[in-house]
């Protein structure tokens, strides 16, 4: 069954599909992993900075969508557009939004 969500951001709303159970689950793996090497593995931050529901609380989806797909140039950020879709991408804002994973 696919869940579909809808993201508010401040152009209206968006809405995509969310992955099935089995790519959340890479996800969240992904998540703790890959972006736990330098987000920290509990997300407080490391090299980057801290992915917690509060601190992602006043970041637009844009924001974060353009730099989980695209990185950050002149920083450690690498761009995930070749490994991510933007459906795993928007799923994975909401998911660290939500705090899952921690």
């Amino acid at each position: 069954m696919a869940v579909v969500f809808c993201v508010l951001s401040g152009m209206g709303a968006t809405v995509f599909a969310a992955p099935d159970s089995a790519r959340q689950a890479e996800l969240l793996y992904l998540l703790k992993h890959d972006c736990g090497s330098c987000h920290g593995m509990t997300r407080k931050g490391g090299l980057g900075p801290p992915l917690l529901p509060e601190s992602l609380s006043n970041r637009s989806q844009q924001l974060l969508l353009g730099t989980i797909l695209d990185g950050r140039p002149g920083t450690p950020m690498p761009p995930w557009r070749g490994e991510l879709s933007e459906q795993d991408a928007q799923w994975l804002i909401e998911a660290m939004r939500r705090g899952e994973g921690l």
